[in-house]
């Protein structure tokens, strides 16, 4: 099953280079960095989420699709592998 995910064409600037990303339809919802504190924070600029640190774990790619999957506007991306990592 695909993923619903975030428009690659309207990423926010402030995303580290890489295939996680978040895009400007961020609600600051607070969702990705609960479940991903050390990928996902707040830039207070924007006033929305984004990535600051791309997943380098198994356990922290989990983390980051988990957060793609729970975003409620469907604001973040992968441009890799979509599939759930297994841990």
């Amino acid at each position: 099953m695909q993923t619903p995910m975030a428009n690659p064409n309207t990423k926010n600037p402030g995303n580290v280079p890489g295939p996680h990303y978040v895009d400007d339809s961020c609600i600051d919802c607070d969702l990705c960095r609960e479940n991903a504190p050390m990928l996902f924070q707040r830039d207070e600029e924007l006033g929305m989420s984004l990535v600051f640190r791309q997943p380098s774990t198994p356990e922290e790619r989990h983390q980051a699709h988990e957060a793609m999957q729970g975003c409620p506007t469907e604001s973040i991306g992968d441009d890799g592998d979509h599939e759930m990592p297994k841990l």
